[in-house]
């Protein structure tokens, strides 16, 4: 296991492609803090998995080469993963940073992937959920971006 820290592990995610090839692994990892018994809060945001967030805390499973395997979701978190795939200017790292610092005043954490394009955020629920998804929507009328949502609660269903 590779740790960043003594209670830090990597939990790795199987996922399925679709017929587009989309994820484009099958396998992701994300840190998390091990809170024993099995168990792990998830410590960052996912780029491909879905229906998890940034603080869920979810049942792991040691294989025998001792790689964690994620389980099922124990306690969600409120916290939401929404992905975009940034559009404008080719989705550069300018691009990218202007997108991350947009949603960043709304409340937002989040951070870019050169190779896709990308940009994953943690919208936590304190967040200005009906702004970030306005701005969205604004993003995606402009043809700034494309969006989806990763992992969302009531709350954010609320706002659509």
């Amino acid at each position: 296991m590779t740790n960043i820290s003594d209670d830090h592990v990597k939990v790795h995610f199987r996922m399925d492609m679709d017929e587009d090839g989309w994820p484009p692994a099958s396998v992701e990892s994300l840190w998390a803090m091990d809170l024993g018994g099995g168990t792990v809060r998830l410590d960052n945001t996912p780029w491909f998995v879905r229906g998890v967030a940034s603080g869920d805390i979810i049942k792991v499973e040691l294989d025998s080469d001792g790689l964690l395997w994620a389980g099922e979701t124990v306690r969600a978190s409120d916290h939401c993963t929404i992905r975009l795939i940034v559009l404008k200017d080719s989705g550069s790292a300018a691009a990218r940073q202007c997108v991350l610092e947009s949603f960043h005043r709304l409340g937002t954490t989040g951070e870019g992937i050169e190779r896709y394009g990308m940009v994953a955020f943690d919208v936590p629920p304190q967040a200005d959920l009906q702004r970030i998804r306005e701005l969205l929507e604004h993003g995606e009328a402009k043809d700034w971006w494309h969006w989806e949502e990763g992992c969302v609660t009531a709350a954010w269903r609320a706002t659509g």
